[in-house]
């Protein structure tokens, strides 16, 4: 299927600077909006706290919840799901809220006496502010390392550097580790390991390996960013967005660098600038039918999937909208920063 003519040629090279300008500003809204906000808004999982899914028998107005709810002394954060017969509404009470014995059937029983109609808790969950700090720090040591190891594939398939990139990752899975033991805040072990990473690749020419992880941080940054935009939760469901997302836009990418490698054999006598906008042409019509029918299925999710996944459905289609575009637009130009640097 051809949506996009097989002799297509839009120049995406000679845009990249356009490219790259939006991208700063978009990057720089995404952590002047994380920085505003005090770092990521944190859902149970990370920050602690209870969540109760509550079903009311009768449609019951969300401000009669929530006087029900300050009648019990808990300010709780209170979001409807449903309405229809019945009344769905997801209650999420602070940790320093939530230690009280018996807040399960507490709550139940006050917001029936409250409102005046039958309720029925259909879940509730209750993490200690401690499991949601580890929690947190878990889910930034995989997405890193989900990084690292990417960037071993990526050096051993596209330029043979198996070892070269091995040795990079189990040194810096050990630096971690030793760091680790020392009690160093994650956060910030973690942005100095990426600085780290990516001085190590452009010292060590793996250029390959340096345009995918910039594109994949370019992502994660910019999804985050729009979370912290929207006011929505970091959950562990988000963090499995993102490294969906990880291996979506790698896929994309890893698709434009075979198409490049290719190209660099048989168009050797061309110059660079001319064969990466050659490939990214060639691989559009598979980008855009990729890209196309995925958020199709994104869009029904977030549009028909219901609350309950309609954060997770958000993630992806911002995700796969932005790893779309690093694909063309920031993983290949990176490339030709070797050229210069030759």
């Amino acid at each position: 299927m051809q949506i996009v003519k097989p002799d297509v040629n839009i120049n995406f090279v000679g845009r990249r600077k356009i490219a790259y300008a939006i991208s700063l500003v978009v990057i720089l809204a995404s952590i002047l909006s994380l920085v505003f906000h005090g770092g990521p808004k944190y859902g149970i999982d990370f920050a602690g706290g209870a969540e109760a899914l509550v079903q009311f028998d009768a449609p019951v107005p969300s401000d009669r919840v929530k006087a029900a709810l300050d009648t019990l002394g808990l300010n709780a954060a209170v979001q409807e799901y449903d309405r229809g017969e019945m009344d769905y509404y997801r209650i999420v009470i602070a940790a320093d809220e939530s230690e009280s014995d018996n807040l399960a059937q507490t709550l139940e029983a006050g917001l029936e006496a409250g409102t005046q109609v039958g309720a029925t808790l259909e879940s509730f969950e209750m993490v200690g502010p401690q499991v949601g700090r580890d929690m947190r720090e878990k889910a930034l040591l995989a997405m890193f390392f989900a990084l690292l190891f990417i960037t071993v594939y990526i050096s051993g398939r596209f330029e043979l550097k198996w070892l070269l990139s091995a040795g990079i990752a189990v040194a810096l899975a050990l630096l971690i580790y030793l760091l680790r033991l020392a009690h160093m805040n994650i956060p910030t072990l973690m942005a100095a390991a990426v600085v780290l990473s990516l001085v190590l690749f452009w010292v060590l020419k793996l250029k390959y390996a340096m345009g995918a992880i910039v594109a994949l941080l370019h992502d994660i940054i910019i999804t985050a960013g729009v979370f912290s935009i929207f006011g929505k939760e970091f959950t562990l469901p988000i963090i499995a967005a993102l490294l969906t997302i990880i291996g979506y836009s790698l896929n994309d990418t890893i698709i434009v660098f075979d198409r490049i490698r290719e190209n660099l054999r048989k168009l050797h006598k061309k110059p660079l600038p001319e064969i990466v906008n050659r490939s990214i042409n060639e691989t559009l019509n598979r980008t855009l039918l990729t890209s196309g029918t995925t958020l199709v299925v994104v869009l029904s999710l977030f549009f028909l999937g219901g609350g309950i996944i309609h954060d997770f459905a958000f993630a992806l289609l911002v995700g796969i909208c932005v790893g779309t575009y690093s694909s063309i637009f920031v993983a290949s130009p990176i490339l030709l920063a070797w050229q210069r640097r030759g």
